[in-house]
């Protein structure tokens, strides 16, 4: 179960994470990019950060639709809708199943990758964020499947999403400005799926520091 209050934790987390890798990701965008996307991902992490309270007094489904909302009008380029679709298709598919399982959240986590799929009309291996997202949802709901600890699963998507951004590394990519740079781009990570990676750790990294705090049974 994740709370609204919770939530704002984890856009604190990410928010930090983002600002400590500014260096990371704006060189990787400089590489093979156009320039602006820690710009953009800092503009809509400060966005979203500004919701935080008022975020706290709505139901999740409410509160992550109203960041989908809110990043579709702040951040510039391609990430604003592609981040804010992925927040509008976590809200829908909870609506309907609610968040009260591992299984459930992972189920919404995946309804959003897969609107960011549908609205970048992309898929794995074309070196963008999703190929840390894609590996890490079809993990994501495995792991929940099989009835693993919260703080294994936590653990374990750290290690895919590391997977997934270094996999970009060999990749030609066929998606913005990169495409065009042909095999230039090889050899080179992509900074939406550094991103990515960064925000995952970010969340499991919050919730394993709950997980930690809890008394024991």
């Amino acid at each position: 179960m994740i709370s609204s209050e919770q939530l704002t934790h984890y856009i604190y987390a990410v928010r930090s994470a983002i600002l400590a890798h500014e260096a990371d990701i704006e060189c990787l965008d400089r590489e093979i990019g156009d320039g602006d996307h820690y710009i953009n991902m800092k503009r809509g992490c400060e966005a979203i950060a500004g919701l935080a309270e008022a975020l706290t007094k709505l139901p999740l489904v409410d509160a992550l639709n109203s960041i989908g909302m809110k990043l579709l009008s702040t951040i510039g380029g391609a990430s604003g809708p592609l981040f804010a679709s992925f927040f509008i298709g976590m809200s829908k598919t909870l609506k309907v199943n609610g968040p009260d399982s591992a299984m459930h959240i992972a189920a919404a986590f995946d309804a959003g990758v897969q609107a960011i799929m549908q609205r970048g009309k992309a898929q794995a291996g074309e070196k963008t964020m999703l190929d840390v997202l894609i590996p890490v949802a079809e993990t994501f709901k495995s792991l929940a499947a099989q009835g693993k600890s919260t703080r294994e699963i936590a653990g374990i998507l750290k290690q895919v999403a590391i997977e997934g951004v270094e996999s970009t590394r060999s990749m030609l990519a066929t998606k913005g400005r990169a495409s065009g740079l042909g095999e230039r781009v090889i050899g080179h990570l992509d900074a939406g799926a550094k991103s990515c990676q960064v925000m995952i750790h970010a969340v499991c990294d919050q919730v394993l520091d709950e997980q930690s705090r809890q008394p024991a049974p």
